[in-house]
Formats: structure tokens, C-alpha cells, sequence
């Protein structure tokens, strides 16, 4: 959420950066600016009120002992009606304030200068690009077909028990997702950081906290009954630890890793691009979370990106990485990098993970703050990323090493799955 304060300073500045996003938020900026200032003159008259109310109750007492029972009934019946007008003024500033938030809530995050302006995901600029390219046979299957040929991943069982999207993983397929998931976890312990578990349910309060509520309520499943929904990402309750939290300058920087199942509708998800591993309703990923000050997040940005590069190399993957451009960017985000493997049978490249910092705007949501070195109050940075998820990063193993014999398993791997071929 951006700051009242920013929007007070800046609103034309906020509005041209939005327009980066294809955002236009002139209206909602002076609506916004309107019911602020309402707030602070409601705020104002109603502070006043009190003022006048107290010093009114404590001249009544002084009335009657001094024997001015007249005006004391008079004291008395202003301070009743001072009453009423409080009354009235409360609502009021609380109707203005529970509207203004809903109207500061419908804000996206400003994106970072250097953002290129674009629509959607054909605007993205490649900033990297590393590895050769998968040479395959012309015969060479996809990773669908090559499920089903070795027998390790279960695509219609999936959709018998659950529906389409639910895949089982069995066999050699099984171990080599659990090799990843523990190949991944040990690389970010071995960078420093702290790994979770964390719930796979979250509350309303952890949803907002992070931006998923109210804008993608549409994408997550909800167990109406309880009120709770499952995770997207473990960004999610990862992040919200520190929800209400004040930290001391000295914690920086707060590095923790989790690895969890993700859910996601993916409503209107449909075609060949969604084929197989393509796009899931669940899968595997494991997340990286930093809570960052706010001097230092573009440089741990930096240092993400790389984590997530060297992952890649270890896997033996050809990648680039890209910049988003406003219009591929999400609500929240102030600046994404999204990693792409090449899928060799499919002749494209699949998003394997996003790296994203939110600057302040989830920690002005969650109200995660620190104390800086003068005891004055600030807002934390946030950033996270994929490190990894898994069903792409599958699909480009399984068909860049396909070969006669079977389906050859990167040397970072081998001592996790315990074979070095899927056969």
C-alpha cells in the first residue's frame, strides 16, 4: 500500500509512474487526496471537541464546590451536547477512514525508474541470457509423452482423483521431485538462510497483508467454512511472520527459505500452452523471502538474481532472465526479474521463477517496521523469489536430457535421486 504521505508529496509523480503499469490513477488520486483531507479536518474539529469536553468536566466539579450550582447545570448540559457532537464526528471520521483505505488499497505498488514501459509479457526486455541450446532429435517428445514412456508422472490419474492440473508423480518421478525440493533447500541453508515450514492455510489478514487480498481472490481456493484460503506461494505465510512487527536495524538482513505445495486456479488457463507440467492447480516450489532495509533491497535484489542463476547452472539449464515491463509487472511489485528455461521438445521458454522487490508497499500493508539508528520509525523492504518451482524446471529436464537410452539426471542431482538415469 502506498503512503498517505507519498500521495500528499507527490501525486503527480505517483500518477505518471502508474501510468507505467497502463494504471490510470488520476481520479483515484484525488479522490484519495479529497477524503484525506476530510479526515484530517474531521480529525481536527473532533480533537477540539474533546479538548473542550474535558476541560468542561473538570470545571463542573470546581462549579459545584464553589457553590455555583447554575452554571455548573450549565457545564453539564454543554458537555452533553458536546457529547453528541462527538458522537457524531466519531462516525463520521471512522466512515472517512474505512473509505479511504478501501480506496488506498486499489492502488498498485509504483514500479522502479527503471521498469520499461510495455503491455504484456511481449514488452518483457531480455537483460541475460546463458547456456546452449538443447540439440534434440526431430523426433524428440515432449515432456508429457515422456512422462507416460517411463512411467513417472500420472497425468490422467491425476485427473481421475482430483481433475485436470493435479498430476501423481510416481516411481522416478516421485524421487526426482523430492531430490529437487532437498537439492534447493540445502543450496539456500548453505546461503544463510532459515528454513520454514509453514501452513498451507492463511487468513484474511495474511492475504491483505501481502497483496493477494482483495486482488486475487479469484485465483485462490477458499475453504468457506473456515474462512481460510489455501497459499498461492509460500511468499504468503512467510512474509507474515512479520506481520505487526517492529524490528531493530540490527536484524537485517532477514533471509528465510520454505518449501511448499502451491495452489492456484488458474481460471480461464486453457490450449496447448498449459499442456502437461506447463501450468498446475498444485505443484512444488520452493520460495526465498528477504526482509530487507530499505537502504540496502536493490542490492540483495542483485544477489537473489544470482542465488536463482547459479541454481540454474547446477542444473545444467540453458536460461535467460527478464526485466518486466509495466504491464507484465504484478499489483504489488516495484520490480521483477522472471527466470526462463529453454524446453528443448517444445521448441520455448518456460518461466521457471519471478525475483521481485515490493520496496515498502507490503510492509506498509502488513505494518512491518524497524527502528533506525536515531529511534525514528520506518517501513521495512520486502523481496522474494522462486528458488525453484518445480513442474517447469521438470519439463525442461526431462526433454533437454532426453536421450535413447533414458533420461539423463544433472551431476548436482545424482546424489539426491540416487541414479543418474530415468529409464
Amino acid at each position: 500500500m502506498l503512503s498517505l504521505q507519498l500521495i500528499r508529496d507527490k501525486k503527480e509523480f505517483v500518477a505518471e509512474r502508474l501510468s507505467i503499469k497502463n494504471f490510470d490513477a488520476a481520479n483515484l488520486l484525488n479522490e484519495i487526496t479529497a477524503l484525506d483531507k476530510t479526515r484530517r479536518a474531521t480529525q481536527s474539529e473532533l480533537d477540539e471537541l474533546l479538548s473542550k469536553a474535558n476541560q468542561l468536566t473538570k470545571s463542573i466539579g470546581q462549579l459545584y464546590k464553589a457553590g455555583a450550582r447554575d452554571k455548573a447545570e450549565a457545564a453539564k448540559s454543554r458537555s452533553a451536547e458536546l457529547k453528541e457532537q462527538t458522537k457524531v464526528l466519531s462516525a463520521k471520521l471512522s466512515e472517512t477512514v474505512e473509505l479511504l483505505n478501501k480506496k488506498l488499497v486499489e492502488l498498485p505498488n509504483i514500479p522502479h525508474e527503471s521498469v520499461p514501459a510495455g503491455h504484456s509479457d511481449a514488452d518483457n526486455e531480455t537483460v541475460y541470457e546463458e547456456g546452449e541450446m538443447p540439440t534434440l532429435p526431430e523426433d524428440a517428445l515432449p515432456h508429457w509423452e515422456l512422462a507416460t514412456k517411463y512411467q513417472i508422472i500420472d497425468f490422467d490419474l491425476g485427473s481421475k482423483v482430483t481433475g485436470a492440473g493435479f498430476p501423481f508423480y510416481r516411481g522416478q518421478g516421485a524421487r526426482l521431485q523430492r531430490a529437487l525440493i532437498n537439492f534447493f533447500l540445502d543450496e539456500a541453508i548453505d546461503a544463510g538462510y532459515l528454513e520454514y515450514q509453514p501452513p498451507l492455510l492463511i487468513n484474511e489478514d495474511s492475504g491483505f497483508g501481502t497483496g493477494q487480498l482483495p486482488d486475487k481472490e479469484g485465483q485462490m481456493y477458499f475453504a468457506n467454512e473456515d474462512n481460510l484460503y489455501l497459499i498461492p506461494t509460500a511468499e504468503v505465510p512467510i512474509t507474515n511472520i512479520y506481520r505487526n512487527v517492529i524490528l531493530k536495524e540490527t536484524d537485517f538482513p532477514i533471509k528465510n527459505v520454505a518449501y511448499s505445495n502451491c495452489f492456484r486456479r488458474e481460471a480461464g488457463s486453457y490450449g496447448k500452452d498449459v499442456r502437461g507440467l506447463n501450468r498446475l492447480h498444485q505443484f512444488d516450489k520452493v520460495e526465498i523471502v528477504q526482509i530487507e532495509h530499505p537502504d540496502n533491497s536493490y542490492a540483495t535484489l542483485e544477489t537473489m538474481k544470482e542465488y536463482v542463476a547459479n541454481l540454474l547452472r547446477k542444473l545444467e539449464l540453458p536460461f535467460r532472465i527478464l526485466r518486466l515491463c509495466g504491464g507484465d509487472l504484478s499489483f504489488t511489485s516495484a520490480l521483477t526479474f522472471d527466470f526462463e528455461t529453454y524446453s528443448g521438445a517444445q521448441k520455448r521458454w518456460l518461466e521457471v521463477s519471478s525475483v521481485s522487490n515490493f520496496e515498502s508497499y507490503q510492509a506498509n500493508r502488513m505494518k512491518l517496521r524497524f527502528k533506525d539508528k536515531n529511534g525514528k520509525m520506518q517501513l521495512a523492504h520486502t523481496l522474494n523469489g522462486s528458488a525453484l518451482a518445480l513442474p517447469r524446471i521438470v519439463a525442461s529436464l526431462l526433454e533437454n536430457n532426453q536421450t535413447p537410452e533414458g533420461i539423463k539426471i544433472p551431476k548436482a542431482l545424482q546424489r539426491y535421486t540416487g541414479f543418474d538415469l530415468i529409464k
